[in-house]
C-alpha cells in the first residue's frame, strides 16, 4: 500500500492526497466534466467543514495542496479568491449540512450514469454482479430543478436521509455518490458507472434481460458490502500507478 509522507504545514494531508488521486483517476476514466463537477470530504464531525476542488480547476491538474477548505457556517465563504463554485456550495454544502453520514460526496456527469438518469425509467435492474451491488441501495431524483444552487442542494439532501442508500441517480443530470471515506466513495462511483454501462449496453441489444431474483440480488449486495478492504486496496493501487508514472497529484 502506498503511504504518502504527511506534511505538517497542511492539515488533513493524507485525505487531500486520496482526494487528489480520485480526481486524477476520474479523468483517466473519462468520467470528468472538464472544470465542472466536484468531490468533497468532511473534516469535522457534523460535516459543516469539508475539503473540495478549487473553482474551475480541471480535474487533471488538481494536487493535494490545491484543495480548498469550505465552512458552510462562514457567511463570507462565497467571497474571496478561494471561494467555491456556487453550485458546489449549494449541492455539497446542503448534503454535508443535512446528512452527517455523507462524509465524502462525489458528483459527476459520467456518460453511462447520465444516460441512465435521462431515461423515463431510471431504475438499475440487477442483471449482473455489478448491478446487484446497488440493489435497493440508490434513490432516484425525479425533480431536477436546474443548476444546483442552494435551494436545489437542500432539496437533494432530503433524498439521502436513509444512510443505506448511497447513490442518487439525478434525473436529467448525472449521479451523486456518498460514502465514509474517499476510497469507499470512489470505489462505489467506479462500480456504479460500470453497472450503468452494462445495463445501457444490454438495452442496446434489444434482447430480453436476464434479471436476478430479488433474494439473489440482495444476497450479492450484502456479500459485496462485507468484502474486505476492496475499496482501500483499489485506491492504493491507483495511487501506486500514479506514483510510478511520476504524477504530482500528491504535492
Amino acid at each position: 500500500m502506498t503511504v504518502t509522507p504527511l506534511r505538517p504545514n497542511i492539515d488533513h494531508w493524507q485525505d487531500r492526497v486520496d482526494l487528489a488521486a480520485a480526481f486524477r483517476w476520474t479523468v483517466r476514466l473519462n468520467m470528468h466534466e472538464a472544470v465542472a463537477n466536484h468531490f468533497s470530504l468532511a473534516i469535522n464531525d457534523d460535516g459543516t467543514r469539508f475539503l473540495m476542488n478549487p473553482n474551475q480547476m480541471h480535474f487533471s491538474r488538481i494536487r493535494a495542496s490545491d484543495l480548498i477548505e469550505v465552512d458552510v457556517n462562514d457567511p463570507d465563504a462565497l467571497s474571496g479568491p478561494d471561494a467555491p463554485d456556487p453550485t458546489a456550495w449549494g449541492l455539497h454544502g446542503g448534503i454535508h449540512r443535512h446528512c452527517s453520514h455523507a462524509r465524502c460526496v462525489m458528483h459527476v456527469h459520467s456518460i453511462f450514469a447520465t444516460v441512465l438518469a435521462s431515461l423515463a425509467d431510471s431504475r438499475l435492474p440487477p442483471i449482473d454482479q455489478n448491478c446487484a451491488t446497488f440493489f435497493n441501495r440508490y434513490v432516484i431524483d425525479e425533480g431536477y430543478g436546474g443548476l444546483a444552487f442552494e435551494d436545489e442542494g437542500e432539496r437533494c439532501a432530503a433524498l439521502l436521509v436513509d444512510p443505506r442508500k448511497k447513490v442518487m441517480i439525478m434525473g436529467n443530470h448525472g449521479v451523486l455518490v456518498i460514502g465514509d471515506t474517499v476510497a469507499d466513495t470512489f470505489n462505489r462511483l467506479f462500480y456504479f458507472e460500470r453497472a450503468a454501462e452494462t445495463y445501457i449496453r444490454a438495452l442496446q441489444t434489444g434482447q430480453p434481460l436476464r434479471v436476478l431474483p430479488d433474494a439473489v440480488a440482495e444476497k450479492t449486495a450484502q456479500e459485496l458490502e462485507a468484502y474486505p478492504e476492496q475499496d482501500v486496496r483499489h485506491l492504493a493501487e491507483l495511487k501506486a500507478i500514479l506514483d510510478a508514472e511520476g504524477s504530482n497529484y500528491a504535492s
